[in-house]
């Protein structure tokens, strides 16, 4: 299954939200410059922890106050709700090609946001020097991807040469 070819339907950002939330992520964006925006994202967590909208917001405030463990628990946390929508293993690790190409052709938005969002955790695990585990998650979305729709495999050259510049060392 081709990950561009698909026609876009159920996008998490035109999902309805619990009453109040859609307000409080506003009240979160015109507030980010004054330092106020993290109190009402989080009363937006409170009132939807599931809401990908929310999630995406708090991820997104995150990284850039330059917050990476927040950033990545948001998103960790992202990839768990989209992992229930699609019937993904519970450990993406055990994810196969065919979890993909046996999908039905009206879940690949969802699958293609839970690629993109298992991009941001690897992505987020490199910027913490976590490099084995965002190796391996790279390395799993390459084969999961074998047309870099998602754009793993740069990522992946670039962790396993910061690797190598490093003179890096296995933690396991």
């Amino acid at each position: 299954m081709d990950l561009l070819d698909f026609e876009a339907q159920g996008l998490y950002f035109e999902q309805a939200d619990v009453a109040g939330v859609k307000e409080l992520i506003a009240t979160a964006a015109e507030n980010y410059a004054g330092g106020d925006a993290e109190l009402s994202l989080l009363k937006a967590y409170f009132l939807a922890p599931e809401s990908l909208n929310v999630l995406v917001a708090l991820n997104r405030f995150y990284y850039y106050q330059h917050r990476l463990e927040e950033a990545l628990t948001a998103t960790t946390k992202a990839l768990v709700v989209i992992k229930s929508m699609v019937g993904f293993p519970e450990d993406w690790r055990e994810l196969l090609p065919n979890h993909i190409s046996d999908a039905p052709a009206e879940s690949l938005t969802q699958i293609r946001l839970y690629l993109f969002t298992l991009k941001a955790v690897g992505f987020l695990n490199m910027r913490l020097e976590r490099l084995d585990l965002s190796q391996s998650v790279f390395e799993k979305l390459v084969e999961l991807d074998s047309k870099d729709r998602i754009g793993a495999q740069g990522l992946l050259e670039l962790v396993v040469k910061r690797k190598t510049d490093v003179g890096w060392v296995s933690a396991a």
